[in-house]
């Protein structure tokens, strides 16, 4: 059976203690020997796991386990659910950083700020990965490390790729277009 429940020994644990299913029953639905099953019951098999309780997951109903304790000649069934599965380009992933490149965010974000000075400090901080108000604090020189800051070019190190920073140098671009042409339209 391919379709066997999430976690099938804990589920096998929590089924063979909580109904009055047959071994051959709960061997079935969660997918194990029945000699397996036996060896729970006994005590011999999966001591310390703890029993998954397959309705609260949504796996089986109680209805389903009632129409089976009545009939030991049918079988449990999995209970279909509808499992979104989202597509990876509707949602941005955050990628691990690890802690000696954490440590370059903050000269990542004052090289942006010197070579890119049209990026609002929202996509500073998006790009990067750290707070706005620590870009806000950089681009002022009030951060608290400000003075042994380097700035570090965030593509070279990593931080990102090139073609995240010229979607927001796009949008940086389009933005400064459009607050022209509000610019234009008021004076006339």
């Amino acid at each position: 059976m391919s379709n066997a429940p999430l976690m099938p020994m804990a589920t096998a644990v929590w089924l063979v203690e909580n109904t009055t299913l047959t071994f051959k029953q709960i061997a079935n639905f969660c997918n194990i020997h029945e000699v397996e099953v036996q060896g729970i019951a006994d005590g011999e098999v999966a001591k310390g796991i703890v029993g998954y309780n397959p309705i609260i997951s949504g796996q089986l109903t109680k209805e389903e386990i009632e129409l089976s304790s009545k009939d030991h000649s049918r079988s449990l069934n999995l209970t279909k659910q509808d499992i979104e599965i989202s597509n990876s380009d509707s949602k941005i992933k955050k990628k691990y950083v690890p802690l000696s490149k954490r440590q370059d965010k903050p000269d990542s974000a004052l090289w942006l700020i010197k070579n890119h000075s049209k990026l609002k400090d929202s996509q500073i901080a998006k790009l990067i990965g750290i707070t706005k108000n620590s870009v806000v604090a950089i681009r002022n020189k009030s951060y608290w490390n400000f003075n042994n800051l380097n700035s570090k070019d965030p593509v070279a190190i990593g931080l990102f790729n090139q073609s995240d920073l010229q979607k927001e140098l796009d949008k940086a671009d389009r933005r400064i277009k459009r607050e022209k042409k509000l610019k234009e339209k008021n004076l006339i």
